[in-house]
């Protein structure tokens, strides 16, 4: 009987699915990211979302008769787009709230403000985010002056385009419990005073967190509205995958919950906040992976600096534009090594957000300490940004086995100011994706939405063309450190995948891997670098299954 058994069983496991548990694809092109077949015309995969084989597409509708077809003609398949560092809530949330993004004035946010009012209910904090005071004619911070007139009473809280900085009425200041006069700073933050010890409005990094905690809590309802809206605009933009920087243990519980019922449409990589409590239940309970396989945690982000943009991100030597600045550390060294050493304790994966000369110097020193001779195994420990780096540090990530999780946008927002931040010497070792690539560095790509767009093709078009959209400056910015559009492709696929240990899996199209794929009507590794901005996305498909079509509600 056992013997019968055994031989049933083998005999199950061998059985040819039936053509109704099998889809062919057929396509154009279908560019596989994967070294050994990276150019076919058809895709077989089974009835759980699993790749079968990829290859010529006569011989792959033989080998399946009757196979269920999907052929999309004259487009394109690449692998689903990764996104190597998003932050899904604060996407929601920034369609939920007003849009202050390329405002060019104070004035323009006070309009956009009275319009996004009408909206709430009487005494409800009007809440904000996008403003950035370099597109300003005067390009300096603003004050709780600037909105007192129009909001007396309600309070008023806005956040910087990078998240880093956040401006405030005085009435959303008189709800902080705590005397926000005199001369003390909270660790690594800055309350920004004038000449007589009061503060301006304006809160930096760290300090933001007393104007955040005298906030109404927003109901649980609300919070996965929010989640739910920012994974919808990603799986529209192309995206199969994104990972989620930095988030408290309450979001992945609101994760579990989606993916308990099913709707998660993509996969999300999430990173605990810091040294905090969804660190230690990693720590506890082991690394997390839900059994969908579409949501999992086994990765801590540590922040060492601030951004660049608000001065805040720590810098070796003072910031050319602003003598006697060197920035802010959201972490001091010491808490980042401790930090660095529980999760290496706990087998945890660690990406540090560094943007700084210093923020990034420090992170590495943390990483080289704690590794030692470990450096060469399989870490994959990250540096999120890796924006400002020295000539001394530059080599150190590919010695130290480090993976560069950069945001192709950020230079092409950042390139009118970031040369008056940092001077003529240290620019050349910013944003500098072509030397970090061929030092060895693996380079993932990503875009920091909300900070940046949430749309993958923008930073392919950045990745190429170091041009805004207007295709200026003129050759590109900077232009020795352009990547390829194969190797900006294989930045959102491959690498992003390798940078969350999941390219068994995703990143490319091969056998026994996951059939997310985006159906593009043109090939971005055909098309002229400034046609990658407009590309269009057809459909989004994760575990063969459409998670997006052009077209359809």
């Amino acid at each position: 009987m056992r013997k019968l058994t055994c031989a049933l069983l083998l005999a199950l496991a061998a059985a040819p699915l039936s053509a109704a548990d099998v889809t062919v694809l057929t396509a154009y092109r279908i560019h596989t990211m994967d070294a050994a077949q990276p150019q076919v015309q058809a895709m077989a995969f089974d009835g759980s979302g699993k790749v079968l084989e990829v290859g010529e597409a006569k011989a792959l509708l033989a080998r399946h008769p009757g196979a269920r077809r999907l052929d999309v003609g004259s487009a394109t398949v690449v692998p689903g787009l990764i996104d190597a560092h998003g932050h899904m809530s604060g996407l929601g949330w920034a369609m939920l709230t007003a849009d202050l993004v390329d405002t060019a004035s104070k004035a323009e946010i006070v309009e956009r403000l009275r319009a996004k009012e009408k909206e709430l209910k009487p005494g409800e904090w009007l809440i904000g985010r996008g403003w950035d005071q370099n597109d300003w004619p005067e390009k300096a911070f603003p004050s709780a002056a600037d909105l007192d007139a129009a909001f007396p009473e309600r309070p008023v809280w806005l956040s910087r385009i990078d998240g880093h900085a956040g401006w405030a009425n005085s009435a959303a200041m008189r709800a902080v419990k705590r005397d926000l006069s005199g001369d003390w700073q909270p660790d690594g933050g800055s309350i920004r005073r004038d000449g007589k010890g009061q503060p301006t409005g304006v809160f930096i990094d760290n300090a933001m967190a007393l104007v955040d905690a005298a906030q109404p809590a927003a109901s649980e309802a609300t919070a996965e509205k929010a989640l739910v809206l920012g994974m919808r605009a990603a799986v529209e933009h192309g995206l199969t995958g994104v990972h989620d920087a930095g988030i408290p243990l309450s979001e992945l519980q609101r994760y579990q919950r989606l993916a308990d019922r099913g709707q998660l449409p993509l996969r999300i990589y999430a990173m605990a906040d810091g040294n905090s409590a969804a660190l230690e239940s990693l720590c506890a309970n082991g690394l997390y992976r839900h059994s969908s396989g579409r949501l999992q945690m086994r990765a801590v982000k540590l922040y060492a600096d601030g951004a660049l943009g608000s001065r805040g991100a720590a810098m070796l030597s003072d910031y050319s534009d602003d003598h006697g600045n060197r920035g802010l550390l959201v972490m001091s060294p010491e808490e980042v090594a401790a930090a660095v050493a529980k999760a290496h304790r706990c087998g945890v994966q660690v990406a540090t957000h560094a943007i700084g000369d210093r923020g990034n110097r420090i992170a590495l020193d943390a990483y080289a300490h704690e590794l030692g001779k470990d450096a060469a195994g399989n870490h994959r420990w990250r540096i999120e940004h890796a924006q400002i780096l020295s000539h001394e540090d530059l080599p150190r990530l590919a010695q130290l086995h480090v993976i560069a999780s950069m945001q192709p946008t950020h230079a092409t927002s950042d390139m009118p100011w970031a040369e008056d931040r940092v001077g003529p010497q240290r620019i050349v070792g910013a944003y500098a994706w072509r030397q970090l690539r061929d030092a060895g560095t693996h380079l993932a790509l990503g875009s920091d939405f909300p900070v940046e767009s949430v749309d993958p093709r923008l930073g392919l078009y950045a990745a190429v063309t170091r041009a805004d959209g207007n295709g200026l400056p003129a050759g590109g910015w900077y232009p020795d450190e352009k990547l390829t559009a194969f190797e900006a492709l294989r930045g959102f696929t491959l690498e992003a995948a390798y940078a969350g240990f999941a390219e068994a899996e995703v990143g490319s199209l091969a056998a026994g891997k996951r059939a997310d794929f985006v159906v593009l009507a043109e090939d971005p590794l055909a098309v002229p670098g400034a046609a990658l901005r407009t590309l269009t996305v057809k459909a989004t498909y994760v575990d063969g299954e459409p998670v997006f079509e052009a077209g359809r509600k």
